[in-house]
C-alpha cells in the first residue's frame, strides 16, 4: 500500500465534501468508477466532472486493473500524457522520427501516426491514454479491430475535434463499453494521466482506510 501525504488526504476530503454537496450521487459511484471520478476531479480541480465524465461497468474497470497488474502495456498519445503515469512507463512515439515519416507518406497528423506505431508495437490488450491529441483518438476508432485495445481513455481536450471524437468513441459499438470519455471539450494530459492512475494506484479498501471515513 502507498503511503499517503497528508496534503493529498486534506485535498480528498476537500473535493469529497464538495461533492457531495454538490453532486450527492458521486458518493454511490461503486470504487473503482468513484476512484477514477475522484483522481479525475483532484487533477483538475473541476467537480462539473461529476456530470461530465462518461466511465464504463465496473466489471470492465476491475479486468483493466487486473491487466494492469500483470503487464498489459499503456499507449499515450503524447508525452505530458506518458510523464503523468507515474507507476509505469508509458508507449508514446510521438518523438520517433517514424511519426513524422509516417505522417507525411499517409497525410495523416503527427499524432495518428505516433498512435499507429505504438499500437503496433503494444499489440492486443493495451490500455489507450488520450488526453490531446483527438486526431489519435480517431486513429484508435478507426483501426480498433487490428489494435483491440482493453481500455480507452479518451479524454482530448480542445475545440477542433474533441468533443467529437469522444463521441465517436462512445458510439462506437465495440469501443463505448470499454471506454473512459468525457462529454465537454475540457479534458487534457493531466486529466487523462490522472484517470490511469486511479486504476494503477487502486487498492481494494485502502482508500477508505485514509479518507472516507
Amino acid at each position: 500500500m502507498r503511503s499517503v501525504h497528508a496534503i493529498e488526504q486534506e485535498s480528498y476530503a476537500i473535493l469529497r465534501a464538495q461533492l457531495a454537496d454538490r453532486f450527492p450521487g458521486a458518493a454511490a459511484q461503486p470504487p473503482l468508477a468513484r476512484a477514477v471520478l475522484e483522481r479525475v476531479v483532484h487533477a483538475s480541480a473541476d467537480l462539473d466532472y461529476a456530470e461530465d465524465l462518461v466511465l464504463p461497468r465496473e466489471p470492465v474497470l476491475a479486468e483493466a486493473v487486473a491487466a494492469l497488474r500483470s503487464g498489459a502495456p499503456i499507449v499515450a498519445d503524447v508525452a505530458m500524457v506518458a510523464a503523468g503515469i507515474t507507476r509505469r512507463e508509458a508507449l508514446c512515439r510521438i518523438t520517433d522520427p517514424r511519426a513524422a515519416q509516417l505522417a507525411a507518406a499517409e497525410g495523416v497528423t503527427r499524432s495518428a501516426a505516433a498512435m499507429r506505431l505504438a499500437a503496433r508495437e503494444a499489440g492486443p490488450g493495451a490500455v489507450y491514454v488520450v488526453g490531446c491529441a483527438p486526431t489519435a483518438l480517431f486513429e484508435l476508432i478507426e483501426h480498433c479491430d487490428e489494435y483491440r485495445p482493453l481500455l480507452v481513455i479518451g479524454l482530448p481536450v480542445g475545440f477542433v475535434g474533441a468533443s467529437e471524437s469522444k463521441a465517436a468513441l462512445r458510439a462506437h459499438e465495440g469501443l463505448s463499453v470499454r471506454a473512459v470519455s468525457n462529454r465537454s471539450g475540457k479534458g487534457g494530459s493531466a486529466v487523462a494521466a490522472a484517470a490511469v492512475n486511479a486504476l494503477l494506484y487502486f487498492e481494494s479498501g485502502s482508500e477508505s482506510e485514509w479518507s472516507r471515513a
